[in-house]
Order: C-alpha cells, then structure tokens, then sequence
C-alpha cells in the first residue's frame, strides 16, 4: 500500500459520505465520520429528489450538526445517480428541478457554512442538440454562480469518466466551458480519479492549471478504490498540488475495499482532521 504517512503536503482532508461509511444510513454518517477522525465531509445531494420538504432538509442539517463537522462541499440534484444520470446543468426541460435545488442548496449551505457546490454537467439528452445542451448550462450555471456569489460560494464544474453520454470527460472539456462563461467563482473539480480514467496527465494538469482548481477529490485507479489500490502516486500528486499553491481541501471519493473503516488504514488518523 502507499503510505500517506509523513506526506508533507499539508492539505486538508474532506470525507465524501455519499460514498463512505454506506454501511449506515444516511444521516448516521457524519457522527461516524467525526469517530474515524474527520472534522470536514462533503455531499452529493443527500435527499431523495430535488426539492424534498422541509423536515427532510432539517434532518439532514442537524446530522451535520450533532456530530460536529463541517460541511465543505454539496452537490446539486444530479437526477437519478443509480440509474445513470449525471446532472440536469444541461438537461433541457428539467430547468425546474435545478432551480429547486439551486435553492435548497444554497439554505443549507447559508446554515451550515458551505461555500463549495458541484454542478454536475449533465448527459448528452437523445433529439437534443447538444448545442442547445450547452446554451442551457451557460445560462443555469451563471445563474447559479451568481447565487452562489451572494454567500461567499463557488461553483465546481467536473469531468466524470464510465458515463460515456456525459461530455466532460477531461480537465480541458471543462476548462473550455469555464472559458465560456469567465466567471471567477466557477472553477474545475479535479478528481484525479476521473482524469486519469479518462487519459489525462495529471502532472500536465497540476503544472497548467491549478490555478483554476476549486476543489480536488481522490480514488486510485482502476477500481476506484482507496490509496494504494491501484496504481497512482495519489500522495505524490498532492504534494505537487500543493507545491502549485493549491490549498483547498481534497475529497476522499472512494469505494472502500472493504469496511470504511478499515479502508481508511492509509491515512494516519492524525492527518484526517483540519
């Protein structure tokens, strides 16, 4: 396994618990993420569909609350995650939908001190041009990043890979929209998992872009499953993030080989806090 220990990055660490600790029910994941060390988690969009009712949301805020962590990072609605979809950015006829969670989202961000969402793009939609796809994202997302801007946010924009109807597969499909609109305050998710599927050079990545990083999330490849599974110097790329002037937290989005627990064995229970 490679060994996190005495890395010398110093970035922080933000558990992914819409992908961790699924051995419990949802809103049982944070308290046991704050027992296995960690003081930052991050979301996908946590209910059911994308405007639940009010009860809901207050569970899930007081989830965050009670176990005494923070929430750095939340997902707008993305659809039906199971079934394939990947957001609804570019989904024309489910603007409705993205508005609610625009919304829903940036209320629990405003209780819970969240200043990072991740706007999944959307799948190429069968007799839409994709041209029409992409008129809509560049209008939703500067919607939303100026929603986003009234709290102090930023947005994230993401290449996702095993998804082969979604059109940002590297990090320059998404560098190119984020051209398009020239906004500040939306930046590239870099998920070293994601890119490196997908063909990318990590290092070329690091070297020409970090500047335009918002938020970095780790898996080894292939299996994305935890550091030392695969065959990436995960700990290698962060320190020369962080050597770029990356200082932002790094997700930790794998599927545990294992119990989540267990699979945490590579990060030393000292490094998991911030």
């Amino acid at each position: 396994m490679t060994g996190f220990s005495g890395a010398r990055h110093g970035l922080r660490y933000t558990a992914n618990l819409s992908i961790l600790f699924t051995e419990l029910p949802l809103l049982e994941r944070a308290r046991a993420a704050r027992a296995a060390g960690f003081t930052a988690v991050e979301f996908w969009w946590p209910f059911d569909d994308a405007d639940p009712g009010t009860a809901e949301v207050d569970r899930f805020v007081r989830s965050i609350e009670e176990a005494g962590v923070q929430l750095t990072g939340l997902n707008f609605y993305a659809g039906d995650m199971a079934g394939g979809e990947r957001g609804l950015v570019s989904w024309v006829g489910r603007e409705t939908e993205f508005a609610a969670s625009l919304t829903i989202g940036l209320a629990v961000a405003e209780r819970l001190g969240c200043r990072s969402f991740n706007a999944l793009y959307g799948n190429r939609v069968p007799g839409v041009p994709p041209s029409e796809q992409d008129e809509l994202a560049r209008v939703q997302l500067r919607t939303a990043a100026e929603a986003a801007a009234g709290i102090g946010a930023q947005l994230v924009l993401e290449p996702l890979s095993g998804t082969p109807d979604y059109p940002l597969k590297t990090a320059a499909d998404a560098l190119a929209v984020l051209d398009g609109l020239g906004l500040d305050n939306v930046k590239l998710l870099a998920d070293l998992y994601h890119l490196a599927a997908n063909g990318d050079d990590l290092d070329s990545v690091i070297t020409g872009h970090t500047s335009r990083i918002g938020h970095v999330q780790i898996a080894d490849v292939p299996g994305r499953h935890q550091p030392g599974t695969g065959t990436l110097d995960l700990a290698g790329h962060l320190e020369k993030l962080a050597a770029a002037g990356y200082d932002g937290y790094v997700g930790i989005e794998y599927r545990p080989a294992g119990s989540t627990v267990d699979s945490l064995a590579w990060l030393p229970f000292e490094q998991r806090g911030n």
